[in-house]
């Protein structure tokens, strides 16, 4: 059984359980102190409801702001307010606890106003305790419904919004597949192989590093979002303390916190991800993306990466076949077409 706490606002009696803070909430408004007794600690609180009472309308405005009642059962003649004022006031709110009014005989016409205005019953006083519960449960089936309505409709719209999301990705996964076929210069293929992992990922920064055939040195080919000193390095070798370990290991790297902050990249952002570019077991560069805001990436963006990746090592291999092509043609002293 929950047990009342019983405390005291601006001279008005407040009262709610102790116990169970997950219970559903109830607040009965009302002028009349037994009643708010009779509701309160007799009634509802020993069914395991949270409770809070008003004594007249402004202290109901009050408690249903700070109180977030699922159900508000009020008096049509509060004093200084009446439950009329009280649903007009929810609805300006944006609030849609079901309102249960509350008058002595021969104010049906009051009633009936509140009604029009929203109010979910009417009862007639002096109140009946298995008509309040009665009046009580069939409000609260109604707010359950209400919220799970709620909540099925904000779990739609994230399904829809990441939906849109992955055909967004998958659209422009297959859009990078088709240019790297319609691109002959690598900076141009470092480029929208770079652009497609930022817009991918949601990712703030980015750079794309390739293995030099001469020197297996790292150069830096493409980048958005770096430092202008690191900019200056473009098409230098350039090592920004994570990829030759993500190359030499083969496996992607997702980095934050304290982890980061150590390496000299650490201070352009928050939170990074590299994924290498491989063919057949050969390591043929890293590429990588980065967010100035503390965002961490997931397996699914690392997954959206690595494939990129995939799409930059078709990308490399196609060119490495084009040069040597070109290469032979120069010998036999053909053109390349």
């Amino acid at each position: 059984m929950a047990h009342a706490r019983l405390t005291e606002g601006n001279g008005l009696p407040t009262m709610a359980t102790s116990l169970n803070s997950g219970a559903e909430k109830i607040l009965i408004a009302d002028e009349d102190p037994d009643v708010l007794d009779s509701l309160a600690r007799q009634t509802l609180l020993p069914m395991g409801y949270q409770v809070a009472t008003a004594a007249d309308g402004p202290t109901a405005i009050q408690r249903i702001i700070t109180f977030h009642p699922d159900v508000v059962i009020a008096s049509l003649t509060l004093p200084r307010l009446t439950a009329k004022d009280v649903l007009v006031t929810l609805r300006a709110q944006g609030l849609e606890a079901p309102v249960i009014v509350t008058a002595p005989v021969g104010m049906e016409s009051m009633a009936l106003r509140a009604f029009r205005l929203g109010a979910r019953d009417y009862l007639s006083k002096p109140l009946r305790e298995a008509e309040v519960v009665s009046s009580v449960e069939r409000a609260l089936v109604e707010a359950r419904l209400r919220r799970e309505r709620e909540a099925l409709a904000s779990r739609l719209a994230e399904t829809n919004q990441e939906l849109e999301q992955r055909v967004k990705q998958l659209t422009l996964l297959h859009g990078i597949g088709r240019a790297i076929t319609s691109l002959d210069q690598m900076d141009q293929v470092a480029g929208r192989l770079l652009e497609g992992a930022r817009f991918a990922t949601e990712a703030d920064m980015g750079w794309l590093m390739l293995r030099e055939d001469d020197s297996g040195q790292l150069v830096l080919r493409a980048q958005h979002g770096l430092p202008t000193p690191i900019v200056a390095r473009l098409g230098q070798a350039w090592d920004d303390g994570l990829s030759p370990s993500v190359l030499v290991s083969g496996e992607g790297m997702r980095l934050s916190g304290d982890g980061l902050r150590r390496l000299a990249i650490g201070q352009a952002c928050q939170t990074a991800l590299l994924t290498p570019i491989r063919t057949r077991g050969e390591g043929l560069g890293v590429i990588a993306v980065a967010n100035r805001r503390p965002r961490d990436f997931t397996q699914h963006d690392q997954a959206l990466l690595e494939a990129v990746a995939d799409y930059a090592s078709i990308a490399l291999i196609n060119a490495r076949l084009f040069r040597s092509l070109e290469a032979r043609l120069a010998t036999d002293g053909m053109p390349a077409t």
